[in-house]
């Protein structure tokens, strides 16, 4: 976090706990000795930071979300250059204009050395399956780099949330909404066009590994969308996806995502500070894994992905 971005952060205050959100913007705002000893205590050597959410997704000035998703990105490469062996990042991007964002995202990889992009969630109504971000998309497969979505709120309240304020946000909501805005972009032919873009998806794939026979069985039966498919759904997501255990400390879980989705496709991840990282670390030492896929999980895989 940055002291521009707390009013944006202050959007999600309704979907947590009063208590949690307040501790949350000061301790996200340190990129020194409490962020860094929490990585010790758990034997993290690098983390990738990203701006928490939802930044300029939520700003409707086009010219000014462009001119401060900059200066995110110039903010964090200097808290990077800070500590250069500890620390790696995501890059911020406005895709009110979503050329400039493609601009951008070229400029963070290339000249401030970011690892890829993280969008959270919906920008004013706009998903990452509508053709005009074609550009963006180009300019990550080009690039090599990935696209991490996180959750955010979409551009209404449903009424099935009605009168259950518990549902809206990181119980339920958002899980639903960032698997819809993956889905969105998977039928869409996204990666039909672009077979060598990278999504990421954070908490163990946002529940679509469990769901993968489901998509395969009823995609041929279903309103297709406007695209054909070229592969089983399921195949994309063995190419195209990855996940990250943020937030999600379950075995049960875990093994779904490396079943489903393969060994190579699981990235450890803490979710700080929403999550302990106590319990995150002592739970990936005891999960159930062969020494081969803890070495993939816990290193490997992000390694690959991120060419840290």
């Amino acid at each position: 976090m940055m002291p521009e971005f707390i009013e944006y952060f202050q959007k999600v205050a309704a979907n947590i706990d009063p208590g949690l959100y307040d501790k949350a913007v000061d301790v996200l705002q340190d990129f020194g000795e409490r962020r860094l000893a929490a990585m010790d205590a758990i034997g993290i050597e690098r983390a990738v930071l990203s701006l928490s959410g939802p930044g300029v997704q939520a700003e409707f000035d086009t010219a000014k979300a462009v001119r401060l998703a900059r200066r995110a990105n110039d903010f964090l490469a200097e808290r990077l250059a800070e500590s250069p062996s500890r620390y790696d990042g995501f890059a911020h991007l406005a895709l009110q204009e979503p050329g400039a964002a493609a601009d951008e995202l070229e400029r963070a990889v290339r000249e401030l050395g970011l690892r890829g992009a993280m969008i959270n969630g919906q920008t004013n109504g706009a998903y990452l399956d509508d053709d005009r971000f074609s550009v963006l998309w180009e300019r990550a497969s080009d690039l090599d780099v990935p696209i991490y979505i996180h959750p955010y709120n979409p551009p209404d309240v449903p009424y099935m949330y009605r009168n259950h304020p518990e549902l809206w946000g990181p119980l339920w909501s958002w899980t639903v909404e960032t698997g819809n805005h993956a889905l969105r972009i998977l039928f869409a032919g996204v990666f039909d066009r672009y077979p060598n873009a990278k999504l990421i998806l954070g908490h163990m794939g946002e529940a679509l590994p469990f769901q993968l026979w489901r998509f395969d069985s009823r995609w041929p039966i279903s309103n297709s969308g406007p695209a054909a498919l070229k592969l089983k759904p399921s195949e994309y997501f063995k190419r195209n996806f990855w996940c990250t255990t943020a937030g999600v400390c379950s075995d049960a879980s875990l093994r779904c995502a490396i079943d489903a989705l393969g060994a190579d496709r699981v990235m450890f991840s803490v979710d700080y500070p929403f999550e302990r990282p106590a319990v995150a670390g002592e739970w990936i030492d005891a999960a159930p894994l062969t020494d081969e896929e803890r070495a993939k999980v816990c290193s490997e895989n992000a390694k690959s992905l991120l060419k840290l």
